[in-house]
């Protein structure tokens, strides 16, 4: 039975997209087909991370949302972008993206005159069946308005990801209550850029004690990440990476 998991949180920042890129990748290597969608669709950019340029873009999520495509004719085959050699002609494993547009104008026109948000909730359910897809990975917009809203309501699995700083606590909290009110079925914290000396075991038990919810893992703030500054795949360029490690353990969980 398919998957779908929506990584959110309440500000910029925190490095979502690319735990969202890495755990796509690493979820396909386990030899999985996953999709990849960015409903993101003021400040797309998880496409940069699995180095798919805007020319190379013919229809985008945009174009589904006004009715130009099937949401499948959207989608991106990135499977060598992200585990490297495969065979191609085996079903599995599979990484697909669906952008959204980098248009300045069709990012315009979204700001001024929305889309059918039904029509996004069909989009989703409609790529999982068109595509075979196990996994379904939903990188959603900072904070909170209506796709966020769907995104979590349709999603078997939400992840939250906030770092140690105050502002991320207070605008989580809210995240996480609206979960509860939409029934997520399992709800997570992953807990990014934390910083070398900072007390972990504190940190754990204050965010699992404010939010109610478990913490999945606690991710270093890491130089190499910094440094690579979304050009690629984090987990594919640095494998033995102590972070890397800690995503397989996210990968692997979400696989149980």
């Amino acid at each position: 039975m398919s998957q779908i998991i929506s990584i959110h949180s309440f500000r910029g920042g925190t490095g979502k997209s690319n735990l969202t890129a890495n755990l796509s990748a690493l979820l396909a290597k386990a030899g999985n087909r996953v999709g990849v969608i960015d409903t993101d669709i003021q400040s797309p950019g998880v496409h940069v991370i699995f180095a798919l340029k805007p020319s190379d873009v013919k229809l985008a999520l945009n174009d589904y949302l006004w009715g130009r495509c099937r949401i499948e004719e959207a989608a991106y085959d990135v499977t060598a972008a992200a585990i490297g050699r495969f065979d191609e002609s085996a079903a599995r494993p599979r990484l697909f993206l669906i952008p959204s547009s980098v248009n300045t104008g069709e990012i315009a026109q979204i700001l001024r005159g929305g889309y059918d948000i039904g029509k996004l909730n069909d989009g989703i359910h409609e790529l999982v069946s068109a595509l075979d897809l196990d996994y379904l990975l939903i990188d959603t917009h900072p904070g909170v308005n209506e796709e966020t809203l769907l995104s979590i309501a349709v999603s078997d699995r939400l992840l939250l990801v906030m770092r140690p700083d105050s502002q991320d606590f207070q605008g989580t909290a809210i995240t996480a209550e609206l979960a509860r009110k939409l029934d997520v079925r399992e709800m997570f914290i992953i807990l990014n850029k934390i910083p070398a000396g900072m007390d972990r075991e504190f940190l754990l038990q204050q965010v699992e004690s404010a939010y109610g919810a478990p913490v999945l893992a606690m991710l270093p703030l890491s130089i190499e990440m910094a440094t690579l500054a979304s050009s690629g795949l984090f987990a594919l360029r640095f494998p033995d990476h102590p972070l890397t490690l800690e995503l397989m353990k996210i990968a692997k969980r979400l696989l149980s």
